[in-house]
């Protein structure tokens, strides 16, 4: 654990020394009281010198998943996010996939031109366009009621290509699915809030808990850059990677020391004051 701005502290690190760097920096104008908050306006600048250090510290094996979430300005979306997106391709990340959290509890509220806000946004960067690692089968899910509806008997004629009933062209064989027990997910993750006493802002352990079975392997290392509470922190501990948190506010650290050393797994904490 580092205590400072990732700014400055991730030019500690060596190049290409990270597997993995899940995160969700202070969004904009958000978190004032705690963080001083961006303006929209300002965002893409403030960001770019900052994931100019990841992009130097990750492997090109690796991935960067950045949560993040436009907020309302003057009655309409800002478009800062979109900004960063289209800037950080121009700093030579390869934007791979978009995920997105789907909030099963969203904060209840009332508005006059917009409903409650239930989802936001997972990014998937990488420095390489193919070759980066993606252990797809260690996040399969079971394939349901799937099999029971469409699969034909062993000997069946019905056994290869289904055609769409829609006359669209494109169509399904089945025969590559028979005795198939799991799939893949797809790219939005259903996931309640999990709320904080410790931290304003802290996401639920089952969302960096996904990308770190998906992109690392157990003893890669692990980097959240803007830790906060430290839940990737401890989810990568009892996944048994190595794993690295930058955090700016002196505060959190006692929090997240306390939380490692509730986490059950391997190592001990140590901790960076600088």
């Amino acid at each position: 654990i580092v205590t400072g701005d990732c700014l400055e502290q991730l030019k500690r690190l060596g190049d290409a020394s990270v597997d993995l760097i899940v995160t969700s920096p202070p969004y904009a104008d958000a978190r004032k009281s705690t963080y001083g908050g961006i303006h929209p306006d300002d965002y893409v600048g403030w960001f770019l010198p900052r994931s100019e250090e990841f992009l130097r510290v990750l492997k090109d094996t690796g991935s960067f998943i950045l949560n993040i979430k436009e907020k309302v300005v003057d009655g309409e979306r800002h478009t800062y996010v979109l900004k960063l997106i289209l800037a950080l391709q121009e700093q030579g990340w390869f934007w791979v996939e978009e995920y997105v959290w789907h909030k099963k509890n969203p904060a209840p509220g009332k508005w006059p031109n917009r409903l409650r806000d239930g989802w936001e946004r997972l990014l998937h960067f990488t420095e390489e366009k193919r070759g980066f690692k993606m252990n797809q089968d260690a996040v399969h899910v079971p394939i349901g009621d799937w099999q029971r509806k469409h699969k034909p008997g062993r000997q069946s004629s019905n056994c290869g290509r289904r055609e769409r009933t829609n006359g669209s062209g494109f169509g399904t064989n089945d025969s590559y699915w028979i005795d198939k027990k799991t799939v893949l997910p797809s790219n939005v993750l259903w996931l309640p809030t999990q709320g904080s006493q410790n931290h304003s802002a802290a996401f639920p352990e089952a969302l960096p808990e996904f990308f770190i079975k998906l992109f690392t392997d157990e003893g890669d290392l692990v980097l959240d850059p803007f830790a906060g509470s430290g839940t990737t922190l401890a989810v990568a501990k009892r996944l048994n990677r190595r794993y690295i948190g930058v955090e700016k506010l002196p505060e959190y650290i006692p929090v997240i020391e306390n939380r490692l050393e509730e986490t059950a797994g391997p190592g001990r904490t140590r901790t960076a004051n600088t």
